[in-house]
C-alpha cells in the first residue's frame, strides 16, 4: 500500500538526515492520517485512491505557496518547495496523457458528457487531469 511505502521512505530520510524529503513524507503522511482517522469514524478502510487524492491536493498547495513565495522574492523557499514537489510528485501514477485520454474516449460506447466523465472518475482517479478530460471531451 502507498502510505506503508511512504511510512518507510520517511523512516530511510530520517536515517539519512535528509530533513527536507523527511518534512515532505512527514507532512503528507499526517494529511492521510486525518483521511484515515476520519474513514474509520465511518466505518471505511483507507485505500491508495485515497492516498493519491491526498498527495496531488498536498502538490497543489505547494503549488501555490510557491508562486506566493517567488511573489515575494524568497526564492530559497521557492527553491524548497520545489524540491518538496519533486519528491512528493515520485509517488504518483504516471498521468495519462491527451492523446491516451482521446483513445480511451473514442473507444467508449456513449459518448455524452456525464458519461465519459464518470468513467474516468471511475477507472483512471489519480491517473488523469479531470479538467484536461473535461477540455477534451468538449472539443469531440
Amino acid at each position: 500500500m502507498l502510505l506503508d511505502d511512504l511510512r518507510k521512505d520517511n523512516m530511510q530520510a530520517m536515517k539519512d538526515r535528509d530533513h527536507l524529503r523527511k518534512n515532505a513524507i512527514s507532512l503528507c503522511i499526517s494529511k492521510v492520517q486525518l483521511v484515515l482517522t476520519e474513514k474509520r469514524g465511518k466505518g471505511e478502510e483507507l485505500t491508495d485512491a485515497d492516498v493519491l487524492q491526498v498527495l496531488q491536493k498536498l502538490i497543489k498547495e505547494i503549488d501555490e505557496e510557491a508562486i506566493a513565495f517567488k511573489n515575494a522574492s524568497r526564492l530559497e523557499k521557492y527553491e524548497e518547495l520545489l524540491k518538496q514537489k519533486e519528491i512528493l510528485s515520485k509517488y504518483l501514477p504516471k498521468m495519462l496523457d491527451e492523446a491516451e485520454i482521446r483513445e480511451i474516449i473514442n473507444g467508449l460506447a456513449d459518448k455524452s458528457m456525464p458519461s465519459i466523465m464518470k468513467h474516468f472518475k471511475t477507472n483512471y482517479q489519480g491517473k488523469c487531469d479531470m479538467s484536461l478530460v473535461n477540455k477534451i471531451a468538449r472539443d469531440l
